[in-house]
């Protein structure tokens, strides 16, 4: 009994620190976050202006994104915080979406700007050929996991 005691209590153990480490590992392996006179340049010249909102349905308290997201002809700035998870994406959506199914049901018609290292702002380029004013949603989504992060409509 005392063996099968200690087997289920290392078990836990191990199980913990590998939940741990997967929830840690982003937060220590990012690089910095862009400077405030980047993130500026961004807001300067926006065309567009959104909202991420942790009140979400598909947010919960490990998986939101809160702040404004900045949107120019050839740029996003996020000024805010997003909750810390790996392989995060930015995409851009036509539809307003709130949850992972709505995302998994309009995938085909977004576009994805790149890979979000940053948990507070964060700064992308717009892929050649990618206008914003061809969708109205910005969107982070968890690739690794599939989960819905954080949208924010702005148009």
């Amino acid at each position: 009994m005392k063996k099968f005691l200690l087997l289920i209590s290392h078990g836990l153990m191990l199980a913990l620190g590998f939940a741990v480490g997967i929830y840690l590992l982003p937060i220590l392996t990012q690089p910095p976050a862009p400077a405030e006179q980047q993130l500026g340049e961004v807001a300067a010249k926006a065309i567009y202006t959104g909202q991420f909102k942790r009140d979400l349905k598909g947010s919960d308290a490990f998986h939101y994104g809160n702040g404004t997201l900045y949107i120019s002809e050839t740029a996003i700035s996020f000024d805010g915080v997003l909750a810390p998870g790996p392989d995060y994406r930015l995409y851009l959506s036509p539809v307003f979406v709130e949850t992972k199914a709505d995302f998994l049901a309009n995938k085909a018609a977004m576009v994805q700007v790149g890979e979000v290292r940053t948990f507070n702002d964060f700064l992308l380029n717009l892929p050649e050929g990618v206008s914003p004013a061809d969708y109205s949603t910005a969107i982070v989504w968890c690739e690794a996991f599939s989960m819905f992060i954080t949208a924010g409509q702005y148009q």
